[in-house]
């Protein structure tokens, strides 16, 4: 960070975008551009994947669901993501997933950007997931098969019609609501949708097949049967110690991208595949290192579980997009001192170290 950055911080404290307000810088600059610039931003990264610290997510599992905090790092700045996931969340009102980030001076440890990362973590999957499929489908495929209609799947959608040139959805989700609200918030977007009556349905003449199911279980969602040679399979849901969407045989007829090998040997689709089952991490396609699709008839998986340096990008994005609108509100997370060696002084006068300042009455507990 540089010295202008550090003054600001100090004068003005962190940089806070809310929800709303995120949702509102999403409408101002156009869904499209957030996803394409998003995109950009995640592959301008995984190019330097080598510059990173990178570790696999902290997750703490109950029987409800996870919450995880997201850590990475390079020289400049640190970001970390709180995201949970608890798929009976909807029954009470709540979102499956939920999630904030911090995006951070790593020569201050000064908290620059604080954000909302639900709305973003959406978008940023979904860029992802088209990056991977632009750098790995054929690059005719103008057909996806999208199994899940939940949270994820409009965000999907859009993303693989804008940057990649999806044309044509068909569509499965077992609850059928869910699908009908699909239907409704993609209305107008152009995309020609055909609502399935069943998975194997809406995978039959599929060039690309994003699965974005949200319970988590040991599901097979995608079985070797439904597979054509040549699809390109997006792994989207299964994200998570014990919860997976694809047949192991699949696997192992397929060639297979990860993100980061040592988290999606835990969480992703190859958790229970031996040590040596070959993967690729997609920074080396990107980076020409390693070779992407084969042939036109191979099939390919991208088993995405979504890793920190995807939400470090997407944090820049939204900090830079929201100090380019003039969005969002400083707000004072760190204290601000006169004197940086002197904390107890925030109190200012302090009558009497250990006497309250009100009555014991009306204290709590």
């Amino acid at each position: 960070m540089n010295n202008t950055a550090i003054t600001q911080f100090r004068d003005t404290g962190t940089l806070y975008l809310s929800a709303p307000e995120a949702a509102e810088l999403v409408r101002r600059l156009g869904l499209p551009h957030c996803l394409q610039h998003m995109a950009e931003h995640i592959r301008a990264d995984f190019l330097r994947w080598a510059d990173f610290d990178k570790t696999a997510r902290v997750a703490a599992h109950s029987k409800n669901g996870v919450i995880e905090l997201m850590p990475v790092a390079d020289d400049h700045r640190y970001s970390f993501k709180y995201v949970n996931g608890h798929p009976g969340n909807t029954r009470l009102g709540l979102s499956t997933v939920m999630a904030f980030g911090v995006l951070a001076d790593v020569d201050t440890g000064a908290p620059l950007f604080l954000s909302e990362l639900t709305l973003t973590t959406a978008l940023r999957t979904a860029a992802m997931s088209a990056l991977a499929a632009k750098t790995l489908a054929r690059p005719e495929s103008r057909v996806m098969a999208l199994i899940g209609n939940g949270a994820q799947s409009e965000f999907q959608a859009l993303a693989f019609q804008h940057l990649v040139g999806i044309e044509a959805l068909r569509v499965f989700d077992v609850d059928p609501a869910a699908s009908a609200k699909l239907v409704a918030n993609l209305k107008g977007s152009g995309l020609q949708i055909t609502v399935c009556q069943s998975t194997a349905e809406a995978v039959h003449g599929a060039d690309i097949v994003t699965t974005v199911t949200a319970d988590k279980a040991m599901a097979l969602i995608l079985t070797p049967d439904m597979i054509q040679p040549g699809m390109h399979l997006n792994a989207v849901g299964g994200d998570c110690p014990g919860k997976t969407e694809l047949h192991g045989d699949i696997l192992n007829a397929a060639k297979v991208f990860v993100e980061y090998e040592p988290q999606s040997r835990m969480e992703g689709e190859i958790q229970h595949q031996p040590a040596d089952f070959a993967v690729t991490e997609l920074w080396q396609v990107l980076r020409g290192e390693r070779a992407g699709r084969d042939s036109a008839e191979q099939v390919t998986v991208f088993d995405s579980v979504g890793f920190a340096l995807e939400d470090f990008s997407a944090l820049r994005f939204m900090m830079d997009s929201a100090v380019a609108l003039g969005m969002g509100e400083h707000m004072a997370l760190i204290p601000q001192l006169a004197d940086p060696k002197n904390l107890f002084g925030t109190l200012g006068r302090v009558e009497g170290v250990n006497r309250p300042t009100q009555p014991a009455a009306a204290l709590p507990g």
